[in-house]
This record gives structure tokens, C-alpha cells and sequence, in this order.
């Protein structure tokens, strides 16, 4: 098809380099330089999609990223295809390939169009209403229905080919948005010397400059500034641009979440290259310079293809060279549709009329455009738009002194132009938790109080006239660059720009002659919502905005309600009866535009998804035949078979060899944290219930944390390594929460403690030698270091050297045979092992996993946190209740455990469980009742926490927290299994050496 409605010496594009592309399979031809939208405009083709409920016909309404209706699927086959693009941001190459969405079997002829005729039956809620009888319909005809008809692109099956990157960037001003006011600001900022980063979503930057053929600054063309600029900031090595980046989501602390689009825009971009890169960016300072977004007006048919902004329009026009149209209507409530009717004017599109909803509009442009000879309709509003594929006319008609409609008048036109005036884009700001403020005078929100270290800058804000803009900008990064400890001063310009953008404006349905029972106004033009239906959820009681935009779903298309909020807040207001700043406004979620799964997956994919943690023994155990399993993020041995041995048989002989002899197992994966200041002790008398001001230095404690409700968070044995230091040890699981929660408490609640926090869990690997010959074989091994039970005796510590390398030496048991723990820096830690292994071989030492550490403790009755503990157990629950000081004056927890529900004698405590027969193993999580014929439903007094068979004992062993569990002690519980229950006697939870004497030899 030829590009017949390309305009000759207009655009940005370069019209000597031709592209050919195929949409819906068909091939066109476009301009390097086009997007998919403006190719296809200037091949004449509008029809780009359909809407997600009433499958309606749909054409582009916007030039930009708030584009809600030309959503394409762009790429082939079954992993190159990405869906939901919009066709306003892909940029053309050679060979792209694009096919619509939403739409059967075509896009010309969608059968899904019938919706719209039961469109009365299908109003907002409707589905809160309906498939609710039968009920047994539900599974099978309901839920697949809906679910085949939900969404608009098809996701790709096969796995994405593709890679992305990841960044992280510092900078001292970050400048979002690269228009005038963004410009301006980078480079007031960029001239003081400061770090800068300047980000814009689009392939140029420039914003609305690039489309105005009029203004000048310093008197060149805009577009000719906007290259100087651009050369200035390139020249200056400490200003970064990033085009086709994304601003999508300010997080606290001034951290900015940008996506940027690398090969997108290439035919063939090279294998390796990433297709996109997530920005992680913080900024001292940030300059939003988002800009403002025209709003469509909401008349009947003001979803037909060929209706659009005005705006939009014009950029179409002046930035790629298209004529969106031969005939034109414009219907306006703001000036600058004037200045779109005068460059339309001058490319040969006739413009039939402009309809200004304004009775006595006066501005120097509209006098220009009267003067050029066009017909300006003051007071006139439009009824509907007439089309069905294209618009081919529409019905104008005046606006009566009494706020009635005269009646209305047909015109001809292929190209409707609408402006509801300009809403500035506070997406980001509200992002930032900033507080938005309601201009009476523009009729929008604006940014008012700032969470952050922010400044909002331009049309974002409600500076609209050019010149103003760049003042703006200007003063924005100057303010910026002089908080982030840079001077500057800030640039001027001379501006000649006769456009007054921004005064005027229109919010909500526009009135029309009659009830218009049939009519479609679209506010949502994605999600199919009308004026109707937010009046209707307005007649059904919602009040909240908030509500309203759920029960409708205005808003919560993947424009995220750019077009739709202010005219469904504005229908919403009326409807209530309310001003419009009384009513509110709905929140601002990031993305600020939709982002690839593949971007945030970045470099977490496959393999790395999940990566494995491995500890320095990890090769040494693979060597020997170890099975392993997934412990939070680490690998770790479960066990070590020999022969044809399962687990089980495995597991008994681990644990026979640790009682009877020794066993070595790699206790690395334990978190560890070292607390230093001289303020240590303190600090951790605050964070755990213990008492640690009289712990000497050498001594080790048992550690139990709980949260600020009183409920056991992580456990671990703490040793003190000097006055001012603790070696602290976690769970495996719980080292980033423990060391993430030491954190928050120092830096909020105790800033004057004198203390530093430092994770040291990959610092140090961990051998932990258990069983009575423990020591036979450690002693020769270590340097000069006594490690008799009298010089060295349980839960003590001994830092000295083994073999020469440095050592951090633990006489602690999690066993409860005689043990060390043999802490070494981690390059060493596999050498230390295999000296250890070959020392240990006459006393028959023998590697063991989790698995056997599991049972090994369970006999002691030693709890897991997270096994025995569900969030909800106190320390006394789980049996620990002396490890609670009496005497501290506070810790974190403490005010929760005096309360009375946490001494409640009926809550769930520790106990052990033996079976009547025993070789039967109780299954984990099996619940625990009094009577075994007790009626459904029953009463459930616990569940079994950690069961195993015991080859020690020669039975089974089972812990349990059971409600009032230490007085029942002697008392049968049953189990209620699958046809059958199994009785249980409730136990002290220690099955072994109950007296402790195996730990102190």
C-alpha cells in the first residue's frame, strides 16, 4: 500500500530510507524513523485493534505512551512474540512483523463485536452480579469462559531467547522526563559539575518540541535548540542521556526504577546485546519533568477509529510527516487545538470546523485560525461521532444559554480532533508518596508537598507557556544541583511562541440533546467503560473514587487511567453532587508504563533463577556420593549412602556412628553476624530475651530473638569473642531477616548505640565434629591449644589456629554428644576438612547430612525455629522459657510475653510423643486430639512437628506442640490418620541423655 497521506517536507523521519513491515500479515511500507502507528496512518489504515469487552473497532488516540487502543502483538512464533505493545512507541525497521489483538477471526470482521448488542445486559459490575446460579455451572461452563476471554495478546509459550541486563547507577541528579523543562533542568544541573542522569521514553528527546513548527528560542526553531542542547549535554562527561528509558517507578530514598529498550528498534541487532536493561538509580536529588497529557473529550462515538487528540494529531503531522486525515473536525475546550488547526491548515488537511465548547473563547490563535480563513463554532459541543471501521462524520450542535443542546447539525469528516485540555502527569510524584494538591484555577491536580528529595519541573506541574517551561526547568536543576552541593546558575532564553497551551479545559461526559439510553461515551477506551457506568456505580452506592474505579474498572487498564481518571473523576463528581477536589483521586501504582517480566527477571532465569549457595565443602561431598537438598538458599548434604543404602538406612547408621564413635558435618550454611562497638553487649540485650552483660569473654550462650509480638523469630548459640565483639550465629534461613531486623532496631529505635552490624556467614566455613572421640581427634590437630574439658569446656570458645590457618574454635553441641564447631576462613575450610577427615579415619569418622542432624537433635529435644515454631510460639511455648531474663529492663518482646493470652496455661507447648508401636513414624503436621471417636469436626489440641525413627532408642520419636502440653505429660493423644488413628503418649520432649552428662566429657 502506498503512504498516501505522507506529507512532503514534514517530519522528523528520514524519507529516504524506506522500510518494509507486515501487519495482520498484510505489508506496508514505512520511513525509518516511523513507529508502527504513524506508518500505518500514513498508509491510510486506522483500524489497529479492538476494545477488551465490546470487542468495538478501535484506532490510535495518542501519539505517546498513554496510548490505550492500538495494543499489538509485535515478533513470531511462540517466544519471539511480545504482546500488548503499543503501536504509538514501536519503532519500524526492515522486516518487522506486527499483528493486532483481541479479535475473531479478523480484525476487519471480529465476531466478538455481537457484544456490543447485549452491551445493555453488560454494564459496569456486571459480572459481580451474574454467574452465580447455577452454582454447579461455576467449574465447568463459568470459569473457563471467562477465563478464554480475559486479557488481549497471547503471552509466549516457549522460553524467551533473549537476555537482559541489570544496573545499578549513582548520580546526583536525576532528571526524568527530557522535554523543555527536562532539557533545561539537565543542563543547568549539568553545567554546575554535578553527577546527572537525564531519562526519557522516547527515541529523540525533546518532547512536544519536536511537533512545534512555530516557536523559537534564542531565535532558532525549537527542534534546532533541542539538537544544541542535546550536543552540549554529550560534550559534558558527567551528564549521561538515556533514550527509549523509562522512568516507571520511584521507590523511598530517592531510588528511580528505569526500563530502557536497547534492540528493540533494530532489524538485527547483534547476539550480544540485551534487549533491555533495568536501571536501578539513586539520586541525591530528582527533577521530575514528566510533562502533561491531553485528555480526550467523552461523547458518544468517541472510540471510533479515526478519532484522536488533537495532540496527537499534530505530532503525526510535524514529527513523522502524516495527515492523519483529508477533512477534519475539531472539537476543543482549550487553545491549543487552534495551533493543531493552523499547522493542519498549512499541510493541505481541510478543516471543516472547530467546535470550541467555550462560549466566548478569545486568544490570539484563535484569531489567527479565523484569519487563516477556518470556521470557529463558539458554544458548540459535539453529539456523536458516526462510523463504524473509520469515522465519516459527525453530528456538532450548540450549547444553549440555558445548558440545554440545540439541535444538531451533520458533518463530513474522516479525522475528529478532540482537547479536553492538559493533565499533568503526577504519576511519578504520587509514586513518591508526595501529596497532591487540586489547581482551581487549571482544574487538576498538581504536585503540592514532596516525600522526597524532589522537584517536579514544566507542564507536570501546570507551567504550561514555553517560556515559562525552560524558566522552570531551568530553576528545577539549579535547585537540584546546588542541594547536591553544587553551584550554578541558571540558563535564560529568549522565547517567540505565540501558543498559550493549557488555557481552558473540559472534565467529564460532555451534555448531550436527549436521555441517550443506547449511547456509548467511553471514559476507558481498553477496559469499554462508559459515562454510564460510572454514573451507575454512583447510583449503586459507591462514593469512594476509589470504589468507583474497581467497581468499573476505569483506571485499571495498562495505561494506568492517563486518558480516563480526570474525566471519570469529573462524571463522578457531577453524579455526586460534589466539587471535583472533594471527591479525591485514585492512586498511582507503578509501572508508570507496563514493563517486560524479562527485565525485572534480568540475569535470574534458568540456573540462576534460584541459584544454589554452595559452602567450600560442596565439591568434597559431591565426591563422596552425598544426596542433597534445597535448605532456604543453600545446597546442603541430607546424607551420604553407601552401597545400595536409602535414606533411611543411611540415616541409621549416621547416627549410630555419631553416638558411638564421630561424625563430621559441614555447618557452614549457619548465618553469622558479628556485632562490634563498644556498645555490643547493650544492643544485644536489647534484641534477645537473654541477659548478655555477664557473659565472659570466651563464654558461649544459647540466643533466642523475638519479635516486638512476643513470638520466637530465629535462635542461635552466641559466643563473646572480646568486650566489644559477639560472634553471633543464626538459622540458615534466618540470617538476612535476623540481620535486616538488628538493622532496623539500630538505625530507628537505638541510633546513639555504638555499634556496627556485619554479616560474616560466607566469611567463615563451619565443621562441626560430634561423638565421644570428637576430641581424640581435634586435639593433635590444633596449634598449641588446650582442649581438655576443664580448659575447654561446654559452650566455651578458644580462638587460636589448626594447622596453621586462623580458627575460631566452639565447644557447642546441637547433637548432644560431645562437640566442637571449627570455624575457618572459607578459602581454607575445605583443606581444614580433609586434614580433619584423614585424622579422624582410625576412630572411623563419618560424614553425615541434615537428615541425621535432624534426628540427632530431636532425641535432645532441641527445637528447630520455623520446624517447632510456626510465628506464633512464645519461648516458653517451645519450651525455653528459662532462656528469658527476669531481670532486663527491656528487649524487644518483652511487653508482649507479660500480656495474659501469652501465659494462657491451655496454649500450645513442647512435648514429646511415643507411639504403642514402635516402628510406626508419625507423619509431620498430623494432628493431635483427645478421643478418637470424637464427632467431626473435631477438636484439634496440636500437630506433630518433627517425627524420625531412632536407631539409639531402637523407635520412633515424635515432637509436638500440643495445647496445655507439659501437664499432660503420661496422657494418650490419638492421631487421626486415613481409616484408622494411631494413639500417642505425650512425653517430656528429651528421648536422650536427659541429664546432659554426653555433653560435658
Amino acid at each position: 500500500m502506498s503512504q498516501a497521506f505522507r506529507v512532503p517536507g514534514r517530519g522528523r523521519v528520514d524519507s529516504a530510507r524506506t522500510v518494509t513491515f507486515t501487519f495482520d500479515g498484510r505489508r506496508f511500507q514505512g520511513q525509518a524513523g516511523d513507529t508502527l502507528a504513524s506508518a500505518l496512518l500514513a498508509n491510510g489504515h486506522h483500524l489497529m485493534g479492538r476494545s477488551f469487552k465490546y470487542h468495538r473497532a478501535r484506532g490510535v488516540v495518542s501519539a505517546g505512551s498513554d496510548e490505550p487502543n492500538a495494543l499489538v502483538a509485535v515478533g513470531s512464533g511462540p517466544a519471539l512474540q511480545t504482546p500488548n505493545l503499543r503501536a504509538t512507541q514501536v519503532e519500524v525497521y526492515e522486516g518487522l512483523t506486527a499483528v493486532s489483538q483481541n479479535r475473531f477471526p479478523c480484525l476487519q470482521f471480529d465476531l466478538g463485536a455481537v457484544n456490543t448488542l447485549a452491551a445493555p445486559l453488560l454494564p459496569a459490575g456486571f459480572y459481580y452480579k451474574t454467574f452465580m446460579w447455577p452454582r454447579s455451572f461455576w467449574d465447568r461452563v463459568y470459569e473457563p469462559v471467562i477465563r478464554r476471554a480475559a486479557g488481549l495478546g497471547v503471552a509466549p509459550t516457549a522460553p524467551d531467547p533473549d537476555h537482559y541486563a541489570f544496573q545499578y547507577a549513582h548520580c546526583d541528579v536525576l532528571v526524568a522526563g527530557a522535554g523543555p523543562a527536562g532539557l533545561a533542568a539537565a543542563l543547568a544541573a549539568g553545567r554546575s559539575g554535578a553527577q546527572v542522569i537525564l531519562a526519557d521514553e522516547t527515541a529523540e528527546v525533546g518532547g512536544s518540541l519536536l511537533s512545534d513548527r512555530t516557536s523559537r528560542i534564542d531565535g532558532r526553531p525549537a527542534a534546532l535548540w533541542v539538537a544544541d542542547i542535546l550536543a552540549e549535554l554529550a560534550a559534558l562527561p558527567n551528564v549521561r542521556v538515556l533514550t527509549r528509558c523509562t522512568a516507571f517507578n520511584y521507590g523511598p530514598h530517592n531510588m528511580v526504577a528505569l526500563n530502557q529498550r536497547l534492540t528493540e528498534h533494530l532489524a538485527d541487532p547483534a547476539p550480544d546485546m540485551p534487549r533491555e536493561r533495568l536501571w536501578q538509580v539513586r539520586a541525591k536529588e530528582v527533577v521530575l519533568a514528566a510533562g502533561a497529557l491531553e485528555r480526550p473529550l467523552v461523547f458518544e462515538g468517541n472510540d471510533r477509529p479515526g478519532v484522536m487528540l488533537a495532540s496527537a494529531a499534530q505530532t503525526y503531522l510535524n514529527r513523522y510527516g502524516v495527515a492523519c486525515g483529508k477533512r477534519a473536525v475539531i472539537v476543543t475546550a482549550d487553545d491549543s487545538a487552534y495551533r493543531v488547526a493552523l499547522d493542519l491548515h498549512a499541510a493541505g488537511v481541510t478543516v471543516a470546523a472547530i467546535a470550541d465548547l467555550r462560549p466566548a473563547p478569545d486568544s490570539a490563535l484563535m484569531r489567527a485560525a479565523q484569519g487563516a480563513g477556518l470556521t470557529v463554532l463558539p458554544g458548540t459541543t459535539i453529539q456523536r461521532a458516526h462510523g463504524s471501521t473509520r469515522v465519516h462524520s459527525v453530528e456538532l450542535a450548540r450549547l444553549l444559554p440555558d445548558g440545554s443542546v440545540g439541535k444538531g447539525q451533520h458533518w463530513r469528516a474522516d479525522l475528529v480532533l478532540m482537547s479536553g485540555g492538559y493533565t499533568p502527569s503526577v504519576h511519578l510524584f504520587s509514586q513518591s508518596r508526595g501529596k497532591l494538591a487540586f489547581d482551581e484555577r487549571l482544574g487538576v491536580y498538581i504536585p503540592g508537598e514532596s516525600a522526597e528529595r524532589e522537584c517536579s519541573a514544566g507542564a507536570c506541574r501546570g507551567v504550561y507557556a514555553l517560556a515559562d517551561v525552560l524558566a522552570d526547568g531551568a530553576a528545577a536543576g539549579v535547585a537540584a544541583a546546588g542541594a547536591a552541593g553544587f553551584a550554578a546558575d541558571a540558563p535564560s532564553w529568549a522565547v517567540d511562541a505565540a501558543d498559550a497551551p493549557g488555557r481552558g479545559g473540559y472534565a467529564g461526559a460532555l451534555p448531550r440533546r436527549g436521555k441517550g439510553l443506547l449511547a456509548m461515551a467511553f471514559v476507558d477506551f481498553q477496559n469499554d467503560v462508559t459515562a454510564k457506568d460510572v454514573k451507575l456505580a454512583v447510583r449503586e452506592g459507591f462514593r469512594s473514587i476509589e470504589h468507583i474505579k474497581r467497581y468499573t474498572t476505569t483506571g485499571m487498564a495498562t495505561d494506568q487511567g492517563k486518558m480516563s481518571n480526570v474525566n471519570a473523576l469529573g462524571i463522578a463528581a457531577d453524579a455526586l453532587g460534589r466539587p471535583v477536589e472533594k471527591v479525591g483521586l485514585t492512586t498511582f501504582r507503578p509501572p508508570f508504563t507496563p514493563v517486560t517480566f524479562g527485565a525485572f527477571a534480568s540475569h535470574a532465569r534458568g540456573d540462576l533463577f534460584d541459584p544454589d549457595r554452595r559452602t567450600p565443602i560442596d565439591p568434597w561431598a559431591r565426591a563422596q556420593g552425598a544426596v542433597f537438598e534445597d535448605v532456604s538458599l543453600w545446597r546442603r548434604a541430607r546424607y551420604f549412602p553407601r552401597g545400595s543404602e536409602d535414606m533411611e538406612a543411611a540415616v541409621r547408621r549416621e547416627c549410630l556412628a555419631v553416638r558411638g564413635g564421630v561424625g563430621i558435618f559441614d555447618a557452614s550454611t549457619l548465618g553469622k553476624i558479628e556485632v562490634v562497638g563498644p556498645d555490643a553487649a547493650t544492643f544485644m540485650n536489647r534484641m534477645y530475651v537473654n541477659a548478655w552483660t555477664k557473659l565472659g569473654v570466651g563464654k558461649c550462650r544459647y540466643g533466642l530473638m523475638c519479635r516486638e509480638n512476643g513470638f520466637v523469630y530465629d535462635d542461635g548459640v552466641v559466643g563473646r569473642i572480646a568486650q566489644d565483639r559477639f560472634h553471633v550465629t543464626t538459622t540458615t534461613g534466618g540470617a538476612p531477616g535476623v540481620l535486616a531486623m538488628m538493622e532496623d532496631y539500630l538505625q530507628t529505635e537505638w541510633p546513639d548505640l555504638d555499634v556496627w552490624l556485619t554479616s560474616t556467614t560466607e566469611e567463615w566455613a563451619v565443621i562441626a565434629l560430634q561423638g565421644p572421640s570428637a576430641r581424640a581427634v581435634l586435639a593433635p590437630l590444633v596449634d598449641g591449644l588446650d582442649i581438655s574439658a576443664e580448659a575447654l569446656p561446654h559452650m566455651s570458645l578458644v580462638e587460636g589456629t589448626i594447622g596453621g590457618v586462623p580458627m575460631r574454635l566452639f565447644r557447642v553441641s546441637f547433637t548432644g554428644e560431645l562437640g566442637f564447631e571449627i570455624n575457618v576462613p572459607a578459602r581454607q575450610g575445605r583443606a581444614v576438612w580433609e586434614a580433619i577427615w584423614d585424622a579422624g579415619q582410625a576412630a572411623g569418622i563419618t560424614p553425615y547430612g541434615t537428615e541425621t542432624m535432624h534426628v540427632l537433635r530431636a532425641e535432645k529435644g532441641y527445637i528447630i525455629v520455623g520446624q517447632e515454631t510456626d510465628g506464633t510460639a512464645t519461648p516458653d511455648d517451645a519450651g525455653c522459657g528459662w532462656a528469658v531474663s527476669k531481670v532486663k529492663a527491656d528487649f524487644v518482646g518483652k511487653r508482649s510475653l507479660v500480656l495474659p493470652a501469652m501465659q494462657a496455661p491451655d496454649r500450645r507447648q513442647l512435648v514429646g510423643l511415643l507411639t504403642e508401636a514402635p516402628w510406626e513414624v508419625l507423619e509431620e503436621g498430623a494432628q493431635l486430639v483427645a478421643r478418637p471417636d470424637e464427632a467431626i469436626p473435631m477438636h484439634v489440641l496440636g500437630h506433630v512437628t518433627s517425627s524420625y525413627f531412632s536407631a539409639t532408642l531402637g523407635r520412633s520419636i515424635a515432637l509436638a506442640m500440643v495445647s496445655g502440653g507439659r501437664a499432660r505429660v503420661g496422657e494418650t493423644l490419638h492421631v487421626p490418620m486415613e481409616g484408622r488413628t494411631i494413639a500417642v503418649t505425650v512425653t517430656k520432649p528429651v528421648f536422650y541423655d536427659v541429664e546432659g552428662a554426653r555433653l560435658n566429657v
